[in-house]
């Protein structure tokens, strides 16, 4: 009996904060031990568009079947720039939505991250266009030749939810309207700003101006050794060029971004760390006058996020950085994604967390400090990195999606939506925006203190699979 194929491409990452152009949506850590699922690989082709080459690598991936129903259809959920988390297989709204249609589901493992390594030197093919090619082929191989319908997504697998639409229908959270390099970055932080205020409208002004005095603060050697116990770095300050100061201010303000994405998201079944720090929680500390000034808050915020995932201390320096992200081994400390997804940015999209905007809460990693990362790291030169964007942008169609069947959940809390459609292009392509959401928090399991709006559009897009796969 032949099977209707439903892919559903999903985010399975979360922010640890270690590798800043990484951010935002990377897992370093180990799945929890009680995600019990087989692990299985798939046979992949290296170039899915060279017929003369016949070269194969092991693609990872994980099955449940437990809520099929005979000429069902299949989920096929796109793991995120990190490692593929089995507890996906256990718990989360797609199972949900499986039991609903009798879908027989599965978790591929993304393109080049995690265990699904290809090789460990050709990035070449580490791109939107060949994960295309490889959910095809599982999409052929696992459905067969006959009937398709919908698609759920997170990052960078959403991407892919819109760009493999000939399958049937698609959910894609925060689907990238158009990739680009400069301003679009900044927005990411704009809006952290807005949902920093939203808490509390002081509370991005007092971020801000924490940021900006630790920046002053760089430029005087004489304030290094007591900037280096405030934060218990790892090793002596040391600022020698204006990427040693990006880099570290970047580090600290990723506390804040990581916190901001995933607000209040139901991420603890994953087994993350943190999910009790929320807005509110990074709010009340900077609002905390007995702290002492703007910077000394900033420093118990530093601590508090250290103290969460169990850090001693605090690697500060850029020379590591480049160290890890230059690091070519199969198991080198970015492998499972880091490296990868640097990459990406500078070869395909060009999205950074820039503070080049003046609406934003940071100082001093601006574009230029990113970009320059694509040259030391890959050879990717400025203009390079323009020239992949425009082509990324004309090949995908960038805003002018010419499609069906996609609905596009986004949350208002979540940096990412400015990049995402949040209002409907038509009928076909409608948009869920859901107010006072983090990241793909649609995603999650339901529990009881979820925002009506957020229960309501699970709703919604369940209605729309049901519809599209009656088709």
């Amino acid at each position: 009996m032949a099977l209707r194929c439903v892919a559903a491409l999903s985010l399975l990452a979360v922010a640890t904060g270690r590798f800043q152009g990484f951010r935002r949506g990377n897992v370093l850590h180990d799945p929890p031990q009680g995600a019990e699922s087989e692990e299985l690989w798939f046979t992949q082709r290296l170039d899915h568009f060279n017929g003369a080459d016949s070269r194969v690598w092991k693609q990872r991936y994980f099955t449940n079947d437990a809520f099929y129903q005979p000429g069902g259809p299949v989920f096929l959920m796109i793991g995120g720039e990190g490692p593929a988390n089995p507890a996906w297989m256990k718990e989360g709204t797609w199972l949900t939505y499986a039991k609903e249609v009798g879908a027989l589901c599965f978790l591929l493992e993304h393109r080049f991250y995690g265990k699904s390594h290809p090789t460990t030197s050709g990035l070449p093919w580490c791109g939107a266009r060949g994960a295309v090619g490889c959910h095809g082929a599982v999409l052929r191989g696992q459905c067969g030749a006959q009937g398709a319908a919908g698609c759920h997504g997170g990052a960078p697998g959403e991407r892919w939810a819109a760009m493999v639409r000939c399958f049937g229908g698609s959910v894609a959270p925060r689907k990238q309207r158009a990739a680009m390099v400069g301003r679009p970055g900044s927005e990411y932080l704009e809006v952290v700003w807005r949902s920093l205020a939203s808490e509390s409208a002081d509370c991005p002004v007092l971020v801000k101006q924490a940021s900006d005095a630790l920046a002053e603060r760089l430029k005087d050697p004489k304030t290094f050794e007591n900037i280096t116990k405030d934060f218990k770095l790892c090793s002596p300050l040391q600022i020698q060029s204006e990427s040693d100061s990006a880099y570290f201010l970047e580090t600290l303000a990723g506390n804040f971004m990581d916190v901001v994405q995933y607000n209040e998201d139901n991420r603890g079944f994953e087994g993350v760390p943190g999910t009790n720090v929320t807005i509110k929680v990074l709010c009340g500390v900077m609002g905390n006058t007995s702290m002492g000034d703007p910077y000394s808050r900033y420093v118990a915020v530093a601590r508090l996020m250290m103290d969460t995932f169990s850090m001693k201390c605090l690697d500060s320096s850029f020379n590591n950085y480049v160290r890890d992200m230059t690091n070519t081994s199969w198991d080198g400390p970015a492998a499972g994604g880091g490296r990868q997804w640097v990459y990406q940015t500078c070869s395909e999209f060009g999205f950074y967390q820039s503070t080049d905007s003046p609406n934003q809460p940071f100082t001093g990693f601006p574009v230029g400090y990113q970009v320059k990362q694509c040259a030391r790291f890959y050879n990717i030169s400025a203009e390079e990195v323009a020239e992949a964007v425009a082509q990324t942008n004309e090949y995908y169609g960038g805003y002018n999606i010419r499609s069906s069947r996609i609905v596009f959940p986004n949350g208002s809390v979540d940096p990412w939506h400015a990049l995402g459609i949040t209002q409907d292009i038509t009928a076909e392509l409608p948009a869920v925006f859901i107010k006072g959401t983090a990241h793909c928090a649609n995603m999650y399991p339901a529990r009881s203190q979820d925002l009506p709006q957020l229960s309501e559009a699970r709703d919604h897009v369940l209605l729309l699979l049901q519809q599209w796969l009656k088709r």
